[in-house]
């Protein structure tokens, strides 16, 4: 974080400075003036000297019981909801999270009134994480760039992200999730984007959200406060999507996966977008011929596995774009990315042939499917594919029917072999059976331990084998058991 005084933090928190007994590492008394410029974060195993704690109540359990842990680490400052009898300069303010937002408002705002930084914001139902991660490796060819690690796209991973810039920084990319509609919005009053991204509006969380035309609220509120210099980034093959800029007074630049959906805007008329053509898959990744909005264009060989990463690719290359930056360096930074994140169709294994595809970080209705396509697009001749799905949570009422739809893709995709783990994904397994599978082809076990003993005994050399559930089912453990076995 930039340096502020404890007096500047206090005011930007609107909290009540509290020094008594506070010393700082050096052993002097802390002052109002005392400079601290350390890591943020709310998590005490991550503090290091002159950080910065955050003691957030949880769900489970309470930041400030991990105070003194912070310290030991080298925490310099400790913004609490009460007063605690430990040596160090504490903020006191009435609530943890919207203290840490206003903070990471006045960093991002001081920095970017030095003129260089630009702001992009990332969301939608599926691909958040994957753009993220390959705008940070396209902008940071360019110039010193801050992105989040892992998924942190929440009111406390978001606000950590931002505080994370400094004078250097030319580019914060921010990824924005929301569970209900008015989170983003929460996110974009606390550091608005100069670039807005809105990938896709599917059903992930829509258990969460209400349903579909909630979700599609909630990720309008991207691009709703863009102002006129702003863009917005939008994906022409999602009508959802598409429907945004009526909701914008931004400029608008589409991508789309085709020179057909890319050529022309949602409403008929001709523009120029960012699109691919070409596109061919295979299990070491996708190829296809990069065009960009100015007319450039290049042949791409994306290690990422799966055809849906192309959109992932495309939204990041029109960002990129916007940006001022050339195909040149946008073609070398897709091509050095190997994997879109741990989890995110990662491919282990290799020990006779057999491949994991370890895609079990979350699921939707989308991201399932397009995983399962994936495995049937890469299955060379006679090589068995074998997919082992969890459950889909966070899908409300219409959790039973997508789980339904998913087993039958499954049938018509031709998946050698389909296993079930866990009760809530049961209907997978049903809906498998009633549309024609017999002998063994589909199967059920109750637990990932059951699984991983069914693999084990069953995978044969040369198969390719898909993991793929929600977060909550856990099965990216047992993806990651089976590369271990399989290495």
């Amino acid at each position: 974080m930039i340096g502020l005084s404890l007096s500047e933090i206090a005011d930007a928190v609107n909290g009540v400075l509290h020094l008594d007994g506070a010393v700082n590492a050096d052993g002097t008394s802390a002052t109002p003036a005392t400079v601290v410029s350390g890591a943020v974060d709310t998590d005490s195993r991550e503090i290091r000297a002159g950080g910065i704690f955050v003691a957030k109540p949880g769900e489970t359990t309470d930041g400030h019981l991990f105070a003194p842990a912070a310290i030991e680490n080298g925490a310099a400052l400790l913004i609490v909801e009460r007063a605690l009898d430990l040596p160090v300069a504490q903020i006191i303010v009435a609530d943890a999270v919207v203290a840490l937002g206003d903070l990471a408002t006045v960093v991002v705002d001081r920095v970017r009134a030095e003129g260089r930084l630009r702001v992009i914001g990332v969301t939608g139902s599926n691909g958040k994480t994957t753009t993220k991660n390959l705008l940070r490796a396209i902008l940071g060819r360019v110039g010193p760039t801050v992105a989040a690690r892992a998924s942190f796209n929440n009111e406390v991973g978001a606000p950590i992200t931002m505080l994370a810039v400094d004078f250097d920084t030319r580019f914060l990319v921010a990824e924005m999730g929301a569970s209900g509609i008015g989170e983003i919005a929460r996110l974009i009053r606390m550091v608005r984007p100069d670039v807005g991204v809105v990938l896709k509006v599917g059903l992930a969380h829509a258990g969460e959200f209400g349903g579909i035309e909630a979700t599609l609220a909630a990720k309008t509120e991207m691009v709703t406060d863009l102002l006129e210099t702003d863009v917005a980034v939008l994906n022409a093959d999602d009508p959802r999507v598409a429907g945004m800029r009526a909701h914008t007074r931004a400029r608008v630049v589409w991508f789309g996966q085709d020179a057909t959906g890319a050529s022309r805007a949602p409403d008929g008329t001709d523009f120029s977008g960012v699109h691919a053509t070409g596109i061919e898959v295979s299990s070491s990744g996708t190829t296809f011929t990069l065009h960009l909005a100015g007319g450039d264009t290049r042949p791409v060989t994306f290690q990422v596995l799966g055809e849906h990463h192309v959109m992932n690719a495309l939204a990041a290359a029109a960002t990129a774009e916007v940006l001022g930056v050339g195909i040149d360096d946008i073609v070398a930074a897709l091509e050095s990315v190997v994997t879109a994140e741990r989890w995110r169709m990662q491919v282990l294994g290799g020990r006779d042939g057999v491949t994991i595809i370890n895609d079990a970080y979350n699921a939707s209705p989308d991201s399932m499917t397009a995983a399962l396509k994936t495995l049937a697009q890469i299955r060379e001749a006679g090589q068995r594919t074998v997919a082992v799905l969890g459950e889909m949570s966070e899908l409300g009422e219409f959790s039973g029917d997508e789980h339904d739809r998913i087993g039958l893709l499954a049938v018509r995709l031709n998946i050698s072999q389909l296993i079930v783990v866990g009760r809530a994904a049961r209907r997978m397994h049903i809906s498998t059976i009633n549309e024609g599978s017999w002998d063994g082809e589909s199967l059920f076990v109750e637990n990932q331990d059951d699984a991983f003993a069914l693999l084990t005994a069953t995978v044969r050399p040369g198969d390719t084998v898909l993991v793929k559930s929600s977060n909550s089912a856990g099965l990216r453990f047992l993806g990651d058991r089976l590369g271990e076995y399989f290495s």
